[in-house]
């Protein structure tokens, strides 16, 4: 009769299922953190998106009626009265497109910031919420100011925004590095 020989050895040792959870714990982590920063970049794509569409709305209307529609009346506190902001000016699922800013005829829908915040950030580090002022300095109604705070604080688009009013103010949120940008029509451009 052949003895057979036992293994002791039927399992894994903790040393090696600890290197396997570790390896795939890390595998984990980063896929997260890859993931994450893919949502942040295509919520600033939409941001820079729908900045745009509004602009060109607003084009329109100056087109159509000489002027800019102002800012007033907007139901909003942040940062100050006579701005209007996508989020304390909405009414009725609106904030562009009503009586106080009527660009109803050029926007399908109001543009709103893809991760919204319960209430204004000023300033709008990370985004949250939309800014649009046209109202003073100079020209009521023949320029005007956005400001939108993109996720990624290093992107290229910061060094590059800035708007002048109509007596010469230059304004500029963002700091170059907090992701903060300020567009809008200059009062010399038209």
């Amino acid at each position: 009769m052949s003895k057979m020989k036992v293994s002791k050895n039927l399992g894994f040792t903790l040393i090696e299922l600890l290197v396997v959870i570790s390896i795939i714990g890390f595998l984990a982590t980063a896929t997260m953190v890859i993931f994450n920063n893919v949502r942040i970049k295509a919520r600033d794509v939409k941001r820079i998106a729908d900045i745009k569409q509004i602009q060109k709305a607003l084009d329109l209307y100056y087109d159509e009626n000489n002027a800019y529609p102002i800012s007033g009346d907007c139901n909003a506190t942040s940062p100050v009265a006579g701005w209007c902001n996508s989020i304390q000016s909405m009414s009725g699922g609106h904030w562009l497109r009503t009586r106080a800013v009527n660009l109803g005829k050029f926007l399908v829908q109001d543009p709103v910031d893809p991760k919204p915040v319960s209430s204004p950030n000023w300033l709008p580090i990370g985004g949250g919420t939309y800014f649009y002022y046209a109202n003073g300095y100079g020209g009521a109604g023949q320029w005007y100011m956005i400001i939108y705070g993109l996720e990624d604080k290093a992107h290229p688009m910061q060094n590059l925004d800035g708007v002048k009013a109509c007596d010469g103010t230059v304004f500029h949120y963002g700091s170059g590095s907090n992701g903060i940008i300020t567009v809008g029509g200059d009062c010399a451009t038209k």
